[in-house]
Formats: structure tokens, C-alpha cells, sequence
């Protein structure tokens, strides 16, 4: 399966944002046990790409990289093993060098102008950022003219109302820092973070 196809299969993907990861393949491993195949690394991390080509060993990991702002991220991201990029609002020169290289892009949105441009510009799904800002409700509200668009809301989805988004429409929603705390990325806790991703599964459902 492709990216995509996996996310839509999990209906989650999670995201790390942390100043270090110790030890990549263990993280990507204890997500993917859990039930979270996707893992979104981002460019928020220092030496974000190093930890990437190490995470390429991880059993049945599928790995991206997010918050890809210009073209040059995009190609070395690709070229370290990314499977598909994230970014945090329209970009069309990430969603040009994807398209190039035929690797979906995840493109940030908010608006429904913004949705529209993200599609005219090829994303594979349209990220609804920040999700907290109003809810599951304002994604049911997107899905009536957006029907068919996968639709990932981000930013403020916790194990407490990820059902709700999903209910609400969402293909798939995001797990951040309500399963990936960065103390805890920083510090080797798998088992907990393993444990927090078993827990957020579980609350989809």
C-alpha cells in the first residue's frame, strides 16, 4: 500500500515534534505495534533528516516529514526516504516537486478557498489546521461541499475527541503530542508511548 492508503486504512497518522530522538527505529516500531503505521517526522526537529534515514529500518513503519515549507526540504526529504510530506498551508512548489517525484503530499488548510487550492494544486489529502480552533463540527461543515476530499484534522485531536472528528467526517485524524509527548520522545519512554498509542486506537472506535 501507499502512503494514503495506509493512513486511510489506520484512519490515523501521528506526528512528532521533539528536539531529539534517540533512537528512531524504536519509536517508529512501538507506534506501528500499536497500531499507528504512519509517523510524521518534521523539519521542526534538528537534524530532522539523519533521524529519518535511520527510521528507514523500522518493520512496517510507513515515514513522512512534515511542516515542508520550500522545494529544497521536499527533495531532500524524499531523498532521505520520505514517503509522503506534510505541510502546515498551501504551498505550491513542496506540492510541484511531490508531484515530480510522485509522492503524495498531505497540504495544510483551513478555509474552504484554501481546500480548493490545495486540490487544484494536487494534494492527495487536505490537512484541517489548526482543528482545535473550531472543531469537529466545522469539519462536518466542510464535508457537505467536500464530499470526497480526505480530509485530516490536526492540531488539538487528543484520544478525547478523535472519534468525534471521525464521526464528523474525517478520513483519518492526526495523533500529536496527546501520544507523542516530546519529553518523552526526547528521553526513550517507547513503552509509554506505545502505551498512549494503543490507548488513542482505541478511542477511534
Amino acid at each position: 500500500m501507499n502512503a494514503l492508503e495506509v493512513i486511510r486504512a489506520d484512519r490515523v497518522l501521528s506526528v512528532v515534534r521533539a528536539p531529539e530522538i534517540p533512537d528512531p527505529v524504536a519509536l517508529a516500531e512501538a507506534l506501528a505495534q500499536s497500531g499507528i503505521r504512519t509517523l510524521e517526522l518534521t523539519f521542526t526537529t534538528p537534524g530532522v533528516l539523519g533521524y529519518l534515514s535511520k527510521a528507514g529500518a523500522a518493520a512496517d513503519a510507513v515515514l513522512g516529514v512534515g511542516t515542508v515549507l520550500h522545494a529544497d526540504q521536499a527533495r531532500a526529504a524524499i531523498d532521505h526516504g520520505a514517503r509522503f510530506l506534510v505541510t502546515p498551508g498551501v504551498r505550491a512548489e513542496v506540492a510541484a516537486v511531490a508531484a515530480e517525484r510522485d509522492i503524495p503530499v498531505v497540504m495544510g488548510a483551513f478555509t474552504p478557498t484554501e481546500v480548493l487550492t490545495a486540490l487544484d494544486l494536487g494534494a492527495a489529502a487536505v490537512k484541517i489546521f489548526p482543528a482545535r480552533a473550531l472543531g469537529p463540527g466545522y469539519l462536518k461543515d466542510l464535508r457537505g461541499p467536500f464530499p470526497d476530499v480526505t480530509l485530516i484534522p490536526s492540531g488539538g485531536v487528543n484520544a478525547g475527541n478523535a472519534a468525534e472528528f471521525l464521526a464528523a467526517g474525517a478520513v483519518a485524524v492526526t495523533a500529536g503530542t496527546d501520544v507523542l509527548a516530546p519529553a518523552d520522545v526526547a528521553a526513550g519512554r517507547w513503552s509509554d508511548i506505545a502505551s498512549r498509542a494503543a490507548s488513542f486506537v482505541r478511542s477511534m472506535n
